[in-house]
């Protein structure tokens, strides 16, 4: 495979792409299920594959759909059902990006937590009740990264298999 070969060109960058798009999973700032998609946009526009370059297109638009639609409602219909307000996780989020600037990358789960703890502290007023809703919200953002990796994967298997079989 030579670099000056298009087809090889276009299967690399759709190969980081997809990669950066599961990195971005665990990388703030880099949008995981839009990369992956993306990727396998770029291949079937500009690779040279068969007609079923474009039923993977399909394939991977539902799952990375489906994925980020998922990745919300599952982990947000658990932290209803266990009485986690969503301005605590907005102050989670908030102080994560803080925490993200102030310390690159540990800074984000630090944020997080501490954001979460501490909105849900003034909240409920007793720490002993402030922690279990600050694990059920680190459950629901744990639940929610193996959503998104998950498609993630499927999209990277599906890509994998149009440039085997398309």
């Amino acid at each position: 495979m030579s670099l000056t070969d298009s087809q090889a060109v276009v299967s690399v960058v759709a190969a980081l792409a997809i990669v950066a798009g599961l990195a971005g999973v665990v990388v703030p700032g880099l949008p995981a299920l839009p990369l992956c998609w993306g990727g396998v946009l770029v291949w079937t526009l500009f690779g040279d594959a068969g007609p079923g370059r474009w039923a993977v297109l399909a394939a991977a638009t539902v799952l990375a759909a489906g994925g980020t639609v998922l990745k919300y409602l599952w982990p947000g219909r658990n932290l209803k059902r266990t009485g986690v307000p969503t301005t605590s996780l907005l102050a989670g989020g908030l102080l994560g990006v803080v925490g993200f600037f102030v310390i690159p990358v540990v800074g984000l789960p630090i944020g997080f937590v501490g954001g979460i703890f501490g909105a849900e502290r003034l909240r409920l007023g007793d720490t002993r009740l402030a922690w279990p809703a600050t694990v059920q919200a680190l459950k629901a953002a744990g639940l929610s990264m193996v959503l998104e990796f998950t498609a993630g994967l499927m999209i990277a298997a599906l890509w994998v298999a149009g440039l085997l079989f398309a």
